[in-house]
């Protein structure tokens, strides 16, 4: 459905002593989701996960590589082309409130692309949206309210009813549950493993929640600094984590009981500046198996085994398993 080979968004932010300053936000990303699946995307913020999602919609620039939806290569667009992205392909943003224009009625934000896309108008239109909020578990009493009467809850699946106006056959969810109280967040959740179900849709999941991508995602990727250091099964990822860096994350995940298990020491220093990026492993600074000659010199491989992926040295010539 989704596929990305060697994708790079890079930003120019400013100029230091007449010297062009890029932020290499994502530097070499390549991806498949296969149809009818939810993919799951981690990592710290910073790490470049939301801007993956915007460039997969041509919400910024992609500055390298190539990028293919269902089959279309979509790498650059003309304006036809960019109006069939957006039937085939919708995002969901990580902050309802900000999403909904406050004073536009729900009938009108649900209904804006319906009218962009489609010859719907009056009573067909008026119909088609109480629908739409059918489908996401609100009633028809909510078409003539305005965003700051809903809780935000619903003001999210007021979101995800105009992001499935269209019929969209994949979904870019960016921290979608992030905003919302934890009772709130497993009603989402629970909504959108069913829409999927029912819809047939593929999901492009980004969040920092762990716990969230193990519960929706079959596959899962973690990003560091602009690229993909481990991808795989998700199951088989989290019960067994490769890369220090997935290993760390899985460390810092607090569990429900009082008497907390032994963890292995935390992360040391701080993220690198993606302006300033260090030389070899991205991530030897910060690394408990750093190789002194290796890993701050050579940039890691990546070392594949069917769907399984992990960037890191130490699996140069062992393999993944």
């Amino acid at each position: 459905m989704l596929a990305l080979d060697d994708l790079k968004v890079h930003f120019d932010v400013s100029r230091r002593r007449g010297e062009k300053v890029v932020v290499k936000a994502v530097d070499g990303v390549t991806l498949r989701l296969r149809k009818g699946e939810a993919f799951g995307l981690v990592g710290e913020s910073g790490s470049g996960k939301s801007t993956i999602g915007k460039a997969a919609l041509h919400l910024v620039p992609i500055t390298g590589g190539r990028l293919e939806i269902d089959g279309e290569d979509l790498t650059r667009l003309d304006r036809r082309a960019e109006k069939r992205l957006r039937r085939t392909a919708q995002m969901i943003f990580q902050d309802p409130h900000s999403a909904l224009n406050p004073r536009m009625t729900i009938l009108r934000s649900v209904a804006e692309p319906l009218v962009l896309h489609t010859p719907l108008r009056g009573a067909e239109l008026t119909a088609r949206v109480a629908e739409l909020l059918e489908i996401v578990g609100l009633s028809r009493q909510f078409l003539y309210r305005y965003p700051h009467e809903l809780s935000g809850g619903q003001k999210q699946r007021v979101c995800i009813a105009r992001a499935i106006a269209l019929e969209p056959e994949l979904l870019i969810l960016d921290e979608p549950t992030s905003a919302l109280d934890v009772s709130v967040q497993s009603q989402i959740l629970e909504f959108l493993k069913a829409l999927q179900a029912d819809l047939g849709l593929t999901y492009l999941f980004i969040s920092h929640n762990l716990a969230v991508v193990r519960y929706l995602c079959r596959r899962v990727a973690v990003m560091y600094l602009g690229v993909i250091v481990e991808e795989g099964e998700t199951e088989a990822l989290f019960s067994n984590p490769r890369h220090p860096y997935t290993q760390a994350l899985l460390q810092a995940v607090p569990y429900p009981q009082a008497v907390q298990p032994d963890r292995g020491p935390p992360l040391q220093g701080d993220i690198p500046s993606p302006v300033d990026l260090p030389p070899g492993c991205r991530f030897h600074k910060r690394c408990p198996a750093f190789v002194e000659g290796v890993c701050d010199r050579h940039e890691p491989p990546q070392v594949r085994d069917g769907d399984a992926m992990v960037r890191c040295h130490l699996y140069a010539d062992a393999g993944v398993s």
